[in-house]
Order: structure tokens, then sequence, then C-alpha cells
């Protein structure tokens, strides 16, 4: 009984003791036959890693969190309050609408339909052909800057596309608008396109 007694706390402990270790400190651990990990980081890293890991561990235990009280602006335009407040979490769902909707204008409904695209562009998969796609973007919102641009890279490629059309004849249009400009490899391409109602 006492054995058993014995074993019981050293596996209580070794479990509480192997529970305490940070998330860095389990992966520099030493093994035998294995090579080591060597981690140099600043401490506000370290906190942020280390938090993130004990905090999971810990979400049964401990009680919904109380929402931030709000910022105060201030006069020359920012906000006044602790950097734990800002929300960039919360502005990232954003800007992936806004990337998948491409240039429309906000707060618009829209769904995705069967259309046309004009294909102004398609490069390489280097940065000069990302970059040659953006300045076409660029020369065409000059021109026409109501009309939606879309850079993409659908792999292994830089494309340029101009508009949303339901129809091959409004695409055409827009074809040879593109052609007039100078853009002679000008082709119009069938596939999804976001349409507002």
């Amino acid at each position: 009984m006492q054995r058993f007694l014995f074993i019981f706390l050293m596996c209580v402990g070794i479990l509480t003791s192997a529970n305490a270790q940070t998330f860095t400190q389990r992966i520099q651990k030493t093994a035998n036959g294995q090579g080591t990990v060597v981690i140099h980081q600043s401490d506000s890293i370290d906190q942020l890693v280390n938090t993130a890991v004990l905090a999971n561990r810990n979400v049964a235990a401990k009680p919904a969190a109380t929402p931030a009280p709000p910022t105060k602006p201030t006069g020359n335009g920012a906000s006044v309050g602790t950097p734990a407040q800002a929300t960039p979490k919360q502005e990232a769902p954003v800007q992936k609408a806004q990337a998948e909707q491409g240039e429309e204008s906000k707060g618009v409904s829209t769904y995705k339909a069967v259309g046309y695209r004009v294909q102004a562009f398609a490069g390489g998969n280097s940065r000069a052909d990302r970059q040659k796609a953006e300045a076409t973007r660029s020369t065409i919102k000059s021109h026409f800057p109501n009309v939606p641009v879309y850079v993409n890279f659908f792999s292994p490629r830089w494309i340029c596309r101009v508009g949303n059309y339901r129809t091959y004849e409004e695409a055409h249009q827009m074809l040879v608008s593109l052609r007039n400009l100078g853009f002679d490899q000008c082709t119009i391409v069938k596939g999804k396109i976001t349409v507002a109602y």
C-alpha cells in the first residue's frame, strides 16, 4: 500500500512539473540521441508565446473575459488606451472580405455569379510581374475609376482582370476600350464575378 501511494505521488508530481513548463522550455528540452533547440527572443515575445500556451491550458478554469473599456479619442485622431486594447484581429476579417470583394464599394450587398472579366495582364510569378500587374491596375483605374480591377495570384502567374460583366457583349466593349489604351494582349475570360444587388 505504501509503495502504491509513493508511486501515485511521484506520478502526480511529475505531471504537475511537466504541465508547469512553458512552451519554449519544452522545445529546448534535451533528450539523448536527439538534437537540441536554442531559442533567442525578446522578453515580450517570450511572454506572448508562453502566456498563450498557459491561457489555452486554463481556458476551462478562467471565467469569461470582460470587454475592454472603449478608448478615448484625442485631438490628433489617435486614441488613448493600452496596447492590449488594439483590435487587429477584429480588423482582419474586414480586410479579408474587402480583398475578396476587390474594389467594390463598402456596404454594398453582393453575390457571386458566372460572368465575364477582361484579362488585361498575365505574367509569371516573379516580383517584377506582380509590379507590372499592379501598374496595369493603376493605369486602368486612372482611365476607368468606377470599374473594379482585380490583381490576383493564380499559381503560377500574376493576373490583372477588369470588371464584372454579366454578358459577353459588355465585356467586349471594355476589351475594345482597353485595346485602344494600348493593352493589346487583352482577352475575355469566363468565371465567377461579383454582382451587386
